[in-house]
């Protein structure tokens, strides 16, 4: 039976590249999002002409009904999630002393209790079948911090110091957790630098340009494949070497 991988936040750059990476693997996919329907729709079509089995699903997945409900019906779909995906996240650059207290929990909801969510979710099926694999996309940002974007920062090192605790409780079960920290990456959470600003960016990282979604995809088709069955607790970064 082929295993099903179910990605979150599929819809935008980095999502939709590991999805269709992921299929031409040879997984079934589970591609959520929540408001992008265009972007999910030609995920869709290109995931048809891969020839792969999926299912889209519409949801918020800071909201922990609709991730069990996404679960529910993954399972009697594909039968089980045997890679989990967290990839949904939003950004925000603003000073501390402005952010809000909605914008706050906003984020944390996002970026940080959505990876709750689907590992509670996804956790007992991989228990039950003694293997499985979780992938969380935090940021450099996680590692080292940014300046304006305080409360994302946190997120994402939370993200990281989950993973971390997670691997170590689930390593007995057969179950390997990791961390993908991405640098700047060409997606359209980028849109809001100018290009005069992406150049300048740039010059600062040591390979002297953004990443690509599709280079996050290989680093996460690695880590779901069995080259890296010893490996679980990491965190890999992919920032050109900023930092």
């Amino acid at each position: 039976m082929k295993k099903c991988a179910l990605i979150t936040g599929a819809s935008g750059g980095i999502g939709r590249a590991i999805a269709l990476r992921l299929a031409s693997d040879g997984f079934d996919i589970a591609a959520c999002y929540n408001t992008d329907e265009q972007s999910a729709a030609e995920l869709g079509s290109e995931l048809r002409k891969l020839g792969a089995n999926y299912r889209l699903y519409k949801a918020d997945v800071a909201d922990y009904e609709q991730v069990k409900n996404i679960f529910t019906d993954a399972a009697e779909y594909f039968g089980g999630v045997s890679v989990l995906v967290n990839n949904a996240g939003m950004a925000q650059q603003k000073l501390f002393t402005d952010i809000s207290e909605e914008e706050f929990d906003r984020i944390c909801a996002v970026n940080f209790k959505s990876v709750y969510n689907c590992c509670k979710f996804a956790v007992p099926y991989m228990v039950s079948q003694k293997s499985g694999a979780v992938i969380n996309v935090s940021s450099m940002w996680g590692v080292c911090g940014a300046s304006c974007e305080t409360v994302y920062s946190a997120t994402k090192a939370a993200v990281i110091g989950f993973s971390k605790a997670l691997a170590r409780e689930l390593a007995p079960s057969g179950i390997r957790v990791n961390c993908i920290a991405p640098g700047a990456i060409d997606t359209k959470m980028n849109n809001n630098l100018s290009d005069a600003d992406k150049a300048d960016f740039a010059n600062e990282i040591p390979m002297g340009r953004f990443g690509t979604p599709e280079e996050i995809a290989g680093i996460v088709s690695f880590l779901a494949g069995k080259d890296s069955a010893y490996i679980t607790a990491q965190v890999i970064t992919a920032d050109g070497g900023l930092i």
